[in-house]
């Protein structure tokens, strides 16, 4: 047989290797992976990013503006606001990530078990999710905090419980669509258990919708979180957060340094996340090519 009618019967490419080169080749997607790429060095190499210590103060040089000692000023307590926006970069980043991780953990798999079961557990589950959905995200998101008590662990607990319906919603719609499909139909003929009929084969053919909804929603998270922290119900001081840290200089209209710098890096990693959210949307849309 020749070369060419070999590379004919060769086996077609899998969807998702086709869905990941339409996202390296989406540009936008690239940049926004490369500011993210950028936030996660400097959150890792922060002791050695950083000039200063982030937690030290220096009352003599408190309020002073940006120069070549101090790059972004230093805030009231004299602390370096260069070297606490690299510390923030270890708060922000992981605390976001961790909450669109764990909502779409529970979520997914609430959602999946309410699909494939279905009846009575399937109705409460729902029912659950409706009344949560009910409420403003951030409304509720900041009661929740406030009964739980200001921190960043009660933030990130208040906005999990906030954000896994949506999640469990999407799960149950995806599982509800293929749970009769053919594929699964002959692995219940051959004696495979419910587990690993939701496990092996549903699960894995669901995860499209649930990984594009994720990516979009780091960005929001990161806001949220940093939102939270802004009226005092997330990061205490002198924790150095991104939005503790604009809240701290919000009524300083001299000292702009102390909101400016925070904000924008709460701006980056958003636009990134947003730009490779995108991307990644784009790349598993079917009516944009990809799987």
């Amino acid at each position: 047989m020749s070369q060419a009618s070999t590379s004919t019967l060769a086996s077609p490419e899998s969807p998702w290797v086709r869905s990941l080169r339409t996202l390296v080749r989406n540009r936008m997607a690239m940049a926004g992976a490369a500011i993210i790429l950028i936030w996660a060095v400097v959150a890792i190499a922060a002791p050695i990013v950083a000039p200063y210590d982030a937690m030290v103060q220096r009352i003599e040089d408190r309020l002073s503006s940006p120069s070549p000692k101090h790059l972004f000023g230093t805030d009231e307590l004299g602390r370096d606001v260069f070297s606490r926006v690299v510390y923030g970069a270890r708060i922000s980043l992981p605390v976001g990530l961790l909450v669109v991780l764990f909502a779409t953990l529970v979520g997914a798999l609430v959602g999946a078990l309410a699909g494939y079961i279905g009846g009575i557990f399937d109705l409460l589950i729902m029912r659950l999710a409706d009344i949560t959905l009910a409420f403003p995200s951030i409304v509720l998101a900041l009661a929740i905090a406030a009964a739980l008590g200001p921190s960043l662990k009660n933030a990130l607990i208040a906005m999990i419980l906030v954000w896994w319906p949506e999640y469990s919603r999407l799960m149950r719609g995806q599982v509800l669509s293929v749970k009769n499909d053919e594929y699964v139909a002959a692995a219940r003929v051959l004696g495979a258990s419910d587990g690993r009929i939701l496990v092996r084969h549903i699960i894995p053919n669901t995860l499209a919708p649930i990984i594009v909804k994720a990516s979009l929603d780091a960005g929001s998270a990161i806001l949220t979180i940093a939102a939270l922290s802004f009226i005092g119900l997330g990061a205490v001081p002198p924790t150095p957060e991104w939005g503790a840290m604009i809240s701290m200089g919000r009524f300083k209209f001299y000292q702009w340094w102390l909101t400016t710098f925070p904000g924008l890096a709460v701006l980056t990693v958003v636009l990134g996340f947003n730009f490779l959210g995108d991307g990644v949307r784009d790349a598993f849309d079917p009516r944009m090519g990809g799987t």
